[in-house]
């Protein structure tokens, strides 16, 4: 099930947007398809973004409810859940988008390893022709090898898209109006954590594409290189245009 509806056709997809582009290299078109799966996944996402916004909102009450019912977690629990309920946030949609997001990620990077040096006849629908895999990206970067400029990209992609998130903003408020309400208090737990996240994750994609991916699929690992510097610079571009939509 997962070869035939997730994997052939995301690499039948990929090889078609290729022969469809004869001028591209293997690298714009993973760019181009990159976007393109984004943007076939835009209303799940859009969703999980309106519910972190709302759940954001509604901050105030929720904290109000978990302070009243500290020493009855089952009540809390039950208040909380019908809080949600009235204003119609559905906290659990995220956790939809990691089960559909998931197998695509994992099956996106079969494709990448799989489809270079070159594409594979026998997972080729009889309807799609074989273009010329040309790995030399915009004629300076061979994609069959790890790359020093494609990792620092990631990692510097990875850190403009936590850097300007609005949720990472929101954080940052919350902390500090909670601090100055109820005066000095350790640093909100989710705000540390996203502070460190900007800052470790980075360093994790490079290390990723650096070092350790090409460990084990070495001739993929510029094209995931790619693949997750587009992702992160369009997830934080989708954040943005759907709360400037929402807050309009």
């Amino acid at each position: 099930m997962y070869q035939a509806f997730i994997f052939k056709p995301l690499y039948n997809g990929l090889v078609g947007l290729m022969d469809l582009l004869p001028w591209a290299d293997l690298g714009v078109a993973v760019i181009i398809f990159t976007i393109i799966v984004k943007l076939a996944l835009f209303h799940l996402s859009k969703s999980s973004i309106l519910t972190q916004i709302k759940m954001k909102e509604i901050e105030p009450e929720t904290n109000k409810l978990k302070q009243q019912y500290a020493n009855d977690k089952q009540a809390q629990t039950l208040k909380v859940m019908e809080l949600y309920k009235s204003r119609g946030v559905k906290p659990f949609s995220g956790i939809l988008l990691l089960f559909i997001q998931l197998p695509i990620l994992l099956a996106l990077l079969s494709v990448f390893y799989k489809i270079i040096p070159t594409i594979n006849p026998e997972y080729l629908y009889s309807f799609i022709d074989m273009p010329t895999v040309k790995t030399i990206f915009l004629g300076l970067i061979d994609l069959t090898k790890p790359s020093l400029v494609l990792a620092i990209i990631t990692a510097i992609a990875q850190y403009v898209q936590l850097h300007f998130s609005p949720a990472t903003k929101q954080l940052k408020t919350a902390s500090v109006a909670t601090n100055k309400s109820t005066g000095p208090l350790p640093p909100d737990f989710a705000s540390s954590m996203q502070k460190q996240m900007k800052y470790t994750l980075p360093i994790l994609a490079f290390a990723s594409i650096y070092w350790l991916i090409p460990t084990k699929f070495p001739q993929a690992a510029s094209i995931i290189a790619l693949y997750w510097s587009v992702s992160a610079l369009f997830t934080l571009a989708q954040e943005l245009v759907v709360r400037k939509q929402y807050l309009r």
